[in-house]
């Protein structure tokens, strides 16, 4: 058995004259959270629509779970999907209609009450189960779709802006719900929101013109463990920290608010600081934040 959930290798597929995949090749490591980031137009979509076997492309290979590209017989249970903008029938109600996806999953009868009422539950919206789709609010309809691509436990679960339209508190529960899933699920989601993909993925692939143009664990992505960047306040003595670091491969700069330091091997983000600090408060520099790594925002 294959230690990725999913491999797309040169995957591509044209909307007549344009390619909205030229190639696309990309791995998910089994119960990792891989988020796909990119600007409009990049391709993501197209890319979770040919994993879910909505789109056939003309060229390359999709292997879900080791089975192949997507097959109802085959991946029936196994593989669920969170459109973008997902519309929900409006006169159906909530409670109901999770029910009814979980028939189409193939959830015994003994466990789907059950199963329903703990996600309704999970998504805040247990005292809406009988409310029907058209009197829930765009948020409360959202938190319904991200559900539905829960129920029975799938074993992968592909994610199309999940977090668009909720509001600020609801991001936060739908990134903890995120992160509470069980350790073998492994989920793809594509966003726009970077700070939530920081907080949820442990691996993070570029998409642009419908290749893969990087990819990497969020640790490295981020750079955590050797990059420190410092808000300071004072005169910084930036010729004895860089004597200090001498010969180390460490680096130092200057920024606007305070300094950047990138450790290389063997050093690290704590080493770094265990060097600057005390220069820093010798000086009376008042340190006002010391962040670890760079935002995914710098990086992409």
């Amino acid at each position: 058995m294959s230690d990725d959930a999913v491999q797309l290798s040169q995957v591509r597929v044209a909307y007549g004259r344009s390619r909205a995949l030229d190639g696309l090749s990309l791995s998910v490591p089994r119960g990792a959270v891989l988020g796909l980031v990119g600007s409009n137009g990049a391709g993501k979509t197209t890319a979770l629509c040919a994993m879910a076997g909505l789109l056939t492309p003309s060229e390359g290979r999709i292997d879900l779970l080791g089975l192949g590209p997507f097959d109802a017989a085959q991946h029936a249970g196994r593989v669920s999907l969170l459109p973008q903008d997902a519309q929900l029938p409006p006169h159906a109600r909530a409670g109901q209609l999770l029910r009814y996806y979980a028939r189409l999953q193939g959830m015994p009868a003994s466990d789907m009450t059950a199963g329903v009422n703990s996600l309704l539950e999970r998504v805040h919206l247990a005292d809406r189960a009988q409310s029907a789709v058209r009197t829930l609010s765009h948020g409360m309809a959202q938190r319904l779709a991200i559900a539905q691509a829960f129920l029975g436990a799938p074993e992968l679960v592909l994610l199309d802006e999940p977090l668009n339209g909720l509001d600020p508190l609801e991001v936060k529960r739908m990134r903890e719900f995120l992160r509470a899933k069980p350790g073998n699920q492994t989920i793809v989601i594509s966003s726009h929101l970077l700070d939530a993909v920081e907080a949820v993925c442990d691996e993070v692939a570029f998409i642009e013109k419908g290749r893969r143009v990087r990819q990497a664990g969020i640790e490295v992505l981020m750079r955590r463990d050797s990059t420190l960047t410092m808000r300071l306040e004072g005169t910084v003595p930036l010729a004895d920290i860089q004597s200090a670091l001498d010969g180390s491969g460490a680096t130092v700069e200057l920024s606007e608010t305070g300094l950047r330091l990138h450790a290389t091997t063997p050093m690290t983000a704590g080493d770094l600081n265990a060097v600057v600090l005390p220069l820093l408060l010798e000086h009376d520099v008042r340190i006002l934040e010391i962040t670890r790594g760079s935002s995914l925002e710098d990086q992409y």
